[in-house]
């Protein structure tokens, strides 16, 4: 009989009635946390499914700040309100926006309900959500972030909720845009974690960002994420100004971790490889270029090129920097950076026919070791204004020795004319 009753046209009219429209707002936006949701109008299209343009709430309470959903179908289970349920085993979207939060874990105050609530369904249970296009945003360093253009699949979770996205874009302050494979996300009163997460540089490449992480929610608000990256592709990591010159693909790993998710309170560790390394046209190579009269040094295909790094905001080290171009140069050292100042100390080595151009070249390069003389050069001043030790040695051994000076000056004019007149 309560079958029948289900499939009546009195319960199409109900269905569709605002009376139903509002009690559903009621029960979702309570379902999800929100303290208000808006339904447009809902339409009965079959005996168990009911379809609607939109659902919009704000102000969300826990996870979900806020929500936007367009082309709604939702298929409804009839028998859950035989065990006081809303029963949805089904809910499609066509697309979407939500927000998500950090927040405060406070308790729920429980509302005084009428004596008849004792014969209603007093929850809302969703068994499976879906969105065919939607954005997963969230605020980083006041900037809106987030997961845009994603296939969402939003599972309970016992009163919480899973959140699967795959495909899309994950643009994020401090980071070039990265294609989404997939990521899992989970949502607590305790924390936030993230599982499988596997970005790429876009969707065609074989490189890849993985990850997993934590944020704590209420009192604790710490976070700790881990990630492994192979054959990511360093030039849209790179500042503006150095994009021009370096290129390479890179492997390794970061660990990061704070007492909040703020940069500032951050600290961690990382490694990185590069493979198939090029540096053109630095400003310290065409300087090295024109004293060595050595353009190859213009053009470094780097057969080495590795480094450690450490930081507590706002100092970094980068400790075991190996920088080689087999049978050419390499440098070894160790370099520190606290707010934009730098300091360190690097060992460089420099094949002997590339110091010919040198009047006394051991005196600088005073240690020979695999192939190479070696000098330690140390280095002061800024990330912006880098200074260092060894151009005003160099210029002190020129001095010491006035025909080399003149060579090398001859050799510098004798360039110049080539590329002002054509000359050969």
């Amino acid at each position: 009989m309560g079958t029948i009753v289900f499939f009546s046209p009195l319960i199409t009219h109900y269905i569709e009635s605002g009376a139903f429209r509002i009690g559903m707002e009621k029960e979702t936006a309570k379902g999800l946390h929100f303290p208000t949701g808006h339904y447009s109008a809902i339409r009965r299209t079959s005996p168990l499914t009911a379809q609607a343009e939109s659902f919009e709430a704000s102000n969300g309470e826990r996870a979900l700040k806020s929500v936007d959903a367009r082309g709604i179908t939702a298929r409804f289970d009839p028998w859950g309100v035989l065990i006081r349920q809303w029963r949805f085993s089904e809910i499609h979207v066509g697309s979407g926006e939500v927000e998500i939060q950090i927040y405060q874990a406070n308790p729920e105050e429980t509302p005084s309900k009428p004596w008849f609530a004792l014969f209603l369904p007093n929850r809302v249970y969703l068994k499976r959500i879906e969105a065919e296009l939607a954005n997963v945003t969230w605020r980083f360093r006041g900037e809106r972030a987030g997961f845009f253009g994603t296939r969402l699949l939003i599972t309970p979770h016992g009163r919480d909720f899973d959140y699967v996205a795959t495909g899309g874009n994950l643009k994020i302050a401090l980071f070039p845009e990265l294609y989404l494979r997939r990521v899992d996300v989970l949502i607590t009163k305790a924390a936030l974690t993230l599982h499988n997460i596997d970005l790429a540089p876009d969707e065609r490449s074989e490189g890849n960002v993985r990850g997993e992480g934590t944020a704590g929610i209420g009192k604790n608000r710490s976070i700790e994420f881990n990630a492994n990256f192979d054959r990511v592709p360093i030039r849209g990591w790179l500042p503006d100004k150095w994009k021009a010159h370096l290129n390479g693909n890179a492997f390794g790993g970061v660990h990061w971790t704070g007492a909040t998710p703020k940069l500032e309170n951050s600290s961690g560790e990382g490694l990185l490889h590069l493979e198939d390394a090029r540096a053109d046209n630095l400003p310290f190579l065409k300087k090295l270029t024109g004293l060595a009269h050595e353009r190859s040094f213009e053009h470094l295909e780097l057969t080495d090129c590795s480094l450690n790094f450490t930081w507590r905001y706002p100092g970094i080290e980068i400790k075991d920097i190996a920088l080689e171009e087999k049978g050419k140069f390499r440098v070894e050292g160790a370099i520190s950076i606290d707010r934009r100042a730098l300091r360190g100390a690097i060992h460089l080595g420099v094949a002997r026919k590339h110091l010919d151009w040198l009047p006394s070249p051991q005196e600088i390069f005073s240690r020979q070791q695999g192939g190479y003389l070696w000098t330690t050069v140390h280095l002061s001043g800024t990330i912006d204004q880098p200074e260092q030790d060894l151009s005003p040695r160099i210029i002190e051994l020129f001095k010491e020795s006035p025909g080399a000076y003149l060579q090398l000056l001859l050799r510098q004019f004798e360039d110049w004319l080539k590329e002002t007149f054509g000359g050969h």
